[in-house]
């Protein structure tokens, strides 16, 4: 036990940081699970008398199988059913990492890890690790061994392709709730105006059902589109309450950053809906209805303590 306690000490001290990678990368807690167990393996197997900087190593070792998962999840995703979405973390979710700076924040927002599916895997890598962990274009040349000079480049690419000129909200508890309950009243309204007050000119609305819940096959654009598209989501029927499996309970949360309605059916969370929220109102809804993206979301919101629903038995 003596010979294998300091090296699983390193590894924890490290683990935090690298699923917070990992999940960046992936957009996939599940994803970002395995890719941190593989790494702890080629650790447990390494011979460390050779591993000058352990956290270095592992953050080389961790991307290069990150970047191997991305290579493959692109396959998988263009066989995906319906749309792809990442998966959601609830706030307070060690895998969301470090959340000091806008910067932060921002890379873990649901709409800034889909706009990452825009870019390539060295591109991904690139930014996430500058952007959100502050690490030196020298440090990540190293890791993907590339030049300097090519990281830069390929930073500033990266940084054009999903940089966007708007100003999003930050949200703390408090602000999630008056927003959520503000998007759920007028949801509730039956009154398509209600929303599209509350939504910017090209709002977008994207769902992910996994093939497994029926979900918007391609997003839609356009205030008045996405409001009448809400406005029949929260009409309550036998049909959708068969098929998240009863009455549920509506509660508000942080969600990747942002306010979130959280659609919990006994112990069970059965849909996420983030909103995105910048001064010109709600520029995007994403629906996580996948049972499998779902299931760290239920484990954590067991394990947590929360408000009272906005509505209880929906």
């Amino acid at each position: 036990m003596s010979a294998v306690a300091p090296e699983v000490e390193v590894f924890e001290n490290c683990r935090p940081r690298l699923e917070a990678i990992a999940y960046r990368l992936l957009g996939s807690a599940s994803d970002a699970e395995d890719a941190v167990q593989d790494t702890f393996m080629r650790w447990h197997a390494a011979d460390r008398a050779f591993v000058e900087t352990p956290e270095a190593w592992l953050t080389k070792v961790l991307t290069n199988i990150c970047l191997n998962q991305l290579a493959s999840a692109r396959v998988r995703r263009e066989a995906y059913v319906g749309q792809w979405l990442p998966e959601p973390i609830f706030a307070g979710d060690r895998m969301l990492g470090p959340a000091e700076t806008v910067e932060q924040r921002e890379s873990v927002s649901i709409a800034m890890l889909t706009l990452m599916e825009r870019l390539s895997a060295n591109e991904r890598v690139v930014y996430v690790l500058r952007e959100a962990f502050g690490y030196a274009h020298n440090e990540i040349a190293e890791i993907l061994d590339i030049t300097e000079s090519n990281c830069y480049q390929i930073y500033r690419r990266a940084k054009q392709r999903v940089t966007s000129d708007r100003s999003r909200v930050e949200a703390d508890e408090a602000v999630a709730r008056k927003v959520v309950e503000e998007f759920l009243a007028a949801a509730l309204s039956g009154n398509t105006d209600s929303l599209v007050r509350m939504l910017a000119d090209d709002a977008i609305s994207a769902g992910d059902g996994g093939g497994v819940v029926t979900s918007l096959p391609r997003p839609i654009t356009g205030a008045l589109r996405v409001a009448r598209f809400l406005r029949r989501l929260f009409e309550p029927t036998e049909e959708k309450w068969a098929t998240i499996g009863g009455r549920a309970d509506l509660f508000a949360a942080v969600v990747n950053g942002v306010p979130a309605l959280v659609v919990v059916v006994g112990d069970r969370v059965v849909i996420v809906i983030t909103l995105e929220v910048t001064t010109d109102g709600i520029v995007a809804v994403h629906t996580q209805a996948n049972p499998e993206k779902l299931e760290r979301a239920t484990r954590h919101w067991a394990a947590s303590e929360h408000a009272d629903p906005l509505l209880a038995g929906w």
